[in-house]
């Protein structure tokens, strides 16, 4: 350990305060935890700063399925987008901080991987929640205020989704973090995070300062060059407004092919509504929402998605009537429920609950639902008739 800095203080004078090492991992592994803003998230990521929702300490990961935790990954956040990513902290001191903890790491991305799913991740997060005392949902909605408009339980629901699509397309992020990062790790991360995509691969350098009584954390990620910054951004799309040609070309490469049949049944449906077609501006996943008008009402009925989900917008429909009234929502629902396969509870008629693509697939089930919006649209129109 070597390296001072000075602190610059109101009467004048330096305050000198010289690099230390962290009493123990622990310490740094609390501070983390704690402070997730360490993680130097507009280092990653200039233009859109990544922010952190840490999930849980201590995450167990199977090797088995269906086995029990037999690996142990330090420390799991999400970052705004809902992209997974994975923490192991390290002291210089320890020597497994040259090489052997990128085998340690790939291991646990490896059959995370192939063990967790989005609902593994949701129930540990709700799991520490619980255990803070705090709300998960309300936690959530806070963390994502910057990031959307909704602070609805549809923001919450949409966040798991991309979680859960960023988990299919293996897009997840792998961070190493010491008070010091090595040659021999340096060099392998860089060649990583060169070759890898979607996965990005990071190392974050947290040196500590300490004298007069302060301490000072500085926080440096490496091993991401502008050139990599430049390709895996621009690999997200980010913002950008979905088009049809994208939308069907996303779901081909998730190898959706017969969701995508259904898909653009739903569309053509629409437009024989007069339906206007709304494109999502998704970050990971593309969607399309019909919008047929009644009145002065434009209705926004249910989302299509990339990953292959139908979201039902009762969450809307608490705005405006006939579909103000809970009846009327229940009629819905009941109609929806006698395709089989579809079980939506009677909890959810305010919320956004989800139906799989593939069980529209069938030429009755996809009848039926359409069948279900043709009523839903036929109830809007009537009573806008009578109110006249």
């Amino acid at each position: 350990m070597s390296g001072t800095i000075y602190l610059l203080q109101d009467d004048g004078t330096l305050a000198a305060m010289t690099e230390q090492p962290y009493a123990n991992e622990s310490r740094l592994q609390s501070l983390l935890a704690d402070y997730p803003d360490l993680l130097a998230g507009e280092q990653m990521d200039e233009q859109s700063p990544r922010r952190w929702l840490l999930v849980s300490r201590e995450v167990g990961i199977p090797l088995v399925e269906d086995g029990g935790n037999a690996m142990s990954l330090d420390h799991l956040f999400l970052d705004q987008d809902g992209i997974p990513t994975l923490v192991e902290v390290k002291r210089s001191s320890d020597t497994r901080i040259r090489r052997e903890v990128v085998g340690q790491m790939l291991d646990y991305a490896a059959h995370a991987m192939a063990y967790w799913t989005d609902e593994t991740i949701r129930s540990r997060y709700q799991e520490r929640c619980l255990s803070e005392g705090l709300d998960a949902d309300a936690s959530l909605i806070e963390f994502l205020k910057s990031a959307v408009d909704d602070e609805s339980g549809a923001a919450v629901e949409a966040y798991w989704d991309r979680v859960k699509t960023n988990l299919l397309a293996g897009r997840i992020r792998l961070v190493f973090v010491a008070d010091q990062i090595p040659a021999e790790l340096r060099r392998i991360v860089e060649f990583l995070n060169r070759f890898t995509n979607p996965v990005e691969v990071l190392a974050v350098e947290v040196p500590q300062f300490a004298g007069e009584g302060l301490r000072t954390l500085v926080p440096r990620v490496i091993g991401q060059t502008s050139e990599t910054q430049t390709r895996k951004r621009s690999s997200s799309a980010r913002g950008e407004r979905w088009t049809e040609e994208r939308f069907y070309a996303k779901m081909a490469e998730y190898g959706l092919d017969a969701e995508a049949q259904v898909a653009r049944k739903i569309g053509a449906w629409a437009e024989s509504r007069a339906a206007r077609l709304r494109w999502g501006t998704g970050v990971v996943d593309g969607s399309f929402v019909p919008l047929p008008v009644t009145g002065d009402v434009e209705w926004s009925l249910f989302a299509v998605y990339t990953n292959g989900q139908v979201d039902v917008s009762f969450g809307n429909y608490v705005k405006y009537p006939p579909f103000d009234r809970q009846d009327m929502r229940l009629k819905l629902r009941d109609r929806l429920n006698d395709i089989e396969g579809v079980a939506i509870e009677r909890n959810r008629i305010d919320k956004y609950p989800k139906i799989p693509l593939s069980i529209l697939g069938t030429r009755d089930n996809l009848d039926q639902f359409l069948a279900a919006f043709d009523w839903f649209i036929e109830q809007a129109e009537g009573w806008y008739r009578r109110e006249q």
